[in-house]
């Protein structure tokens, strides 16, 4: 350096023994003026410990020029470089750790930061509490009030205030969760819009759908989506209740207030404020469980011989 200017940049085999003492280190960004690098460029030779060509050596030839080269100085975790799956790592741990900051610092409760992994362009409003283990891919964005449980993953997905999800959810590409709803523990959805206030509580697939406001979706709902070819849509109206372990066929519509009675396959559109059943009925057979206990027992018993 010469005051402000830089008069070189030389590699560690070329260096001085006053030049190795300093510690100012080329992080290997450049910005050159137009009208000078071609010039520059045909002028580097290969004198050198190893006969490389050394694109720094434009500095020292600038010099030479009378062109002015200035520095500037960045934090050294800024300009990390990144040649192997380790250093990507450690890199990534620096972005994280800061990431991790501007959202505490933002009003954002992360109640173990060090394993809360975001995105480059995750949106999280002040006053979300993320619990531990949480991962948010690209395209995440989170209102005001929401609660986001443990070991629940975020991808393409924007949540509602005051929304729950998780714990253990899985939120993929496409999935709008409307203000106050809560999508639990064990539930996949992509490309779902669930409404304001609905519940999707436990062990549900919510593929291609749209879920209207106060809609309660039963443990084991499965929208059948895709029939090997295509997909479609299911769409559930506001204020129906969905039973447990009920298997949407889709294309289909379920109505406003409509009601699914536990275990129904539903391959037609329920009207708005309808019943639907569709399951085989109950058949009870009196003393056939006794019998068919026995059976097992004595197959069992001979099979041990």
């Amino acid at each position: 350096m010469s005051g402000d200017e830089l008069v070189a940049i030389r590699e560690e085999k070329d260096a001085s023994d006053a030049e190795r003492r300093i510690e100012l280190c080329n992080a290997g960004v450049m910005a050159i003026a137009g009208e000078h690098a071609l010039a520059l460029l045909e002028a580097v030779g290969n004198r050198n410990a190893k006969g490389e060509y050394y694109l720094t050596d434009i500095v020292a030839l600038a010099r030479e020029r009378g062109l002015s080269v200035r520095v500037s100085e960045a934090p050294f975790d800024d300009v990390l470089g990144v040649n192997t799956r380790v250093e990507l790592a450690a890199v990534e741990a620096v972005f994280q750790a800061r990431r991790r900051t501007e959202l505490m610092l933002a009003g954002v409760t992360l109640v173990a930061p060090e394993t809360v992994f975001v995105s480059y362009d995750t949106q999280i409003a002040p006053d979300v509490v993320i619990e531990p283990h949480v991962v948010m891919g690209p395209g995440v964005r989170i209102a005001a009030g929401s609660v986001i449980h443990a070991f629940s993953h975020l991808e393409g997905a924007n949540v509602g205030e005051g929304a729950s999800i998780g714990p253990y959810a899985r939120l993929r590409p496409g999935t709008t969760v409307g203000a106050n709803a809560k999508v639990g523990n064990f539930v996949e959805t992509k490309s779902a819009d669930i409404g304001a206030g609905a519940k999707v509580s436990h062990l549900t697939y919510l593929g291609d759908a749209e879920i209207g406001e106060r809609t309660n979706i039963g443990a084991g709902t499965i929208t059948c989506n895709y029939d090997g070819y295509n997909k479609y849509r299911t769409v559930i109206g506001a204020d129906a209740f969905v039973g447990s372990n009920s298997s949407l066929v889709a294309p289909v519509r379920i109505g406003d207030g409509a009601y699914v009675g536990s275990g129904s396959v539903v391959t037609a559109d329920v009207p708005g404020g309808a019943l639907a059943l569709g399951r085989a009925r109950q058949v009870n057979k009196d003393d056939r469980g006794r019998i068919i206990n026995e059976r097992n027992a004595a197959r069992k018993a001979e099979s041990r011989k």
